[in-house]
């Protein structure tokens, strides 16, 4: 097994357009593994996928000189999108495919072999292959409003009529069944360690596998994400508290995992400027290295030297919100310090630089686009527990993550906040804790955004304007832009972001209220059947 699974090339490789070979794989059951990181490589190829497809509409990134007609389109809400590669669903099926061919490898594996099989092994891989689905499935409804659902075990891209197509909010409800009822009288609960599994006898820290675990989407924060979208706000409080305060009971390490303190702003940059994930902002991430030919995109796309094309860049409108204390209440700052983190301008252009400063000994040469993509990061946790909150009217709670953090309410621990523990102050169960959580803003030393107890709505609009701060470039904010239109049915929320730049607002405003074929201009379309 471990010859078979030594060299991550031959699995890594993110070439899309064709799904596993159902007739030659899980022969035996070093393939059960090697399977899954078949569907891993295609994951690895639709990584950056979202990025162009909702950051390019959103609020920040405009065109260049160099910006490609395909990308054209997509910023300017084209409907007509034909043949566009980027705008094109197709290697999201592919992982789709690969995952129902999978599962039913599986199946039939474990069937033929039922005293041979290491069953805790066979539930947690199907728990983890269920996760990807439905994130992928979850991903499609985010981008295009619909999918097309099938768990068949076909073979290639064909003759899809037969399945249903699903809307958004259709997908959200078969996503979270998928989650819970399972496949084989097994939900996607069950984890697994790559590193324990495969290299037991190696210090982790040595290990080869150390980072495998980051690449399947964990369970807590996809389920929390569906509730959210589905408006069950009680679960999405309940399921991302239990995970976050577990962690913060287990430790008062200085970088406590999830928690976001001022030892998080302190190596803040290395969040995307390392060649592994960050360990106390990472939850899940998709994991690259150039040397075994896994590769992204995203250096081509933002970096401005030579490979690179620098076809998007971050509009002047979109930066000066950093420094706008109508918009970012500064404190006595000037400057909101993430924008020197994310931006710089280089030869008079400005650059998304997060991915790669010009000062990055992570990534010497620019060719080195091994960038890795977060699933899910630690700062999310509290995005998504402050909407929730503040759907159920615990605007204080909400405010306090956002802001200045449990901490900066109770500094000497007694939390009388219902689910919240001592565990996020400086007096925990453990003893004292020297970084307690100090939320967002906090973190950086930034002044408080202002929520009100009798509205909900501007509530949620502080935290999306928060959000726009804390994640561009991301392929995070545009979707929850929609989320908030959809509960709100009001579509300033998306025009009055994302119209100021362009040059003709009211036309992409027109297209963002416009229904094609029965769908919100607001999604990217693609003709399905």
């Amino acid at each position: 097994m471990m010859g078979t699974l030594s060299a991550c090339s031959d699995f890594f490789n993110v070439e899309t357009g064709n799904v596993l070979d159902h007739k030659d794989y899980i022969k035996e059951e070093s393939e059960l593994y090697s399977g899954y990181i078949g569907i891993m490589t295609k994951v690895q190829a639709i990584g950056d996928k979202v990025i162009y497809l909702t950051d390019t509409r959103g609020e920040l990134l405009e065109p260049t000189s160099n910006t490609p007609n395909e990308l054209y389109s997509i910023y300017n809400y084209d409907t007509d999108l034909a043949g566009n590669k980027y705008a094109n669903p197709a290697p999201y099926y592919d992982v789709i495919i690969a995952c129902n061919d999978y599962l039913s490898k599986l199946y039939d594996y474990k069937t033929a072999n039922p005293t041979a099989i290491n069953i805790t092994h066979y539930k947690a891989l199907i728990s983890c292959t269920l996760r990807v689905k439905a994130w992928i499935y979850l991903t499609l409804g985010k981008v295009y409003g619909e999918a097309i659902w099938f768990d068949d075990p076909i073979r290639e891209m064909k003759d899809l009529n037969n399945y249903p197509v699903k809307n958004l909010d259709e997908i959200v409800e078969s996503c979270l069944d998928l989650l819970t009822k399972g496949f084989d009288g097994v939900d996607a609960t069950n984890t697994m360690s790559w590193k324990e599994w495969l290299d037991p006898d190696t210090d982790t820290g040595s290990s080869a596998y150390r980072y495998w675990d980051y690449m399947t989407p964990e369970f807590f924060p996809l389920y929390a994400e569906l509730c959210l979208w589905h408006g069950d706000y009680q679960k999405t409080v309940n399921v991302i508290l239990n995970a976050m305060n577990a962690k913060f009971a287990s430790t008062v390490n200085d970088a406590t995992q999830y928690m976001h303190n001022v030892k998080l702003t302190g190596t803040y940059s290395k969040i995307w400027d390392n060649t592994n994930p960050q360990p106390q902002e990472t939850i899940s991430a998709i994991i690259y290295s150039y040397k075994n030919n896994q590769t992204n995109s995203l250096l081509k796309h933002f970096g401005i030297d030579s490979p690179n094309e620098y076809l998007l860049a971050p509009s002047q409108v979109g930066l000066d919100r950093y420094s706008d204390p109508n918009f970012d209440p500064l404190g006595g700052s000037t400057l909101d310090k993430r924008a020197s983190i994310y931006f710089a301008n280089y030869d008079g252009k400005n650059v998304v630089c997060k991915y790669r400063p010009r000062s990055s000994s992570a990534r010497t040469y620019a060719y080195q686009d091994d960038v890795h993509i977060y699933i899910y990061r630690g700062s999310e946790l509290y995005f998504m527990l402050a909407e929730a909150l503040n759907n159920l009217g615990r605007v204080q709670e909400a405010s306090a993550l956002i802001n200045q953090g449990v901490n900066g309410s109770f500094p000497n621990g007694g939390v009388t906040w219902p689910g919240f523990t001592d565990d996020w102050t400086g007096t925990s169960s453990l003893g004292s804790r020297k970084y307690p959580d100090m939320g967002i803003r906090g973190s950086f030393n930034l002044g408080n955004r202002e929520f009100k107890r009798d509205d909900i709505k501007a509530n949620d609009e502080q935290i999306l304007n928060e959000m726009m701060l804390e994640f561009p470039a991301e392929g995070k904010i545009y979707p929850a832009m929609i989320r908030m239109v959809r509960r709100y049915n009001d579509l300033n929320i998306i025009s009055d972001r994302v119209c100021p730049k362009y040059q003709n607002p009211e036309e992409i405003r027109a297209r963002i209220s416009e229904d094609v074929d029965g769908k919100p201009g607001y999604f990217v379309h693609w003709k399905l059947k």
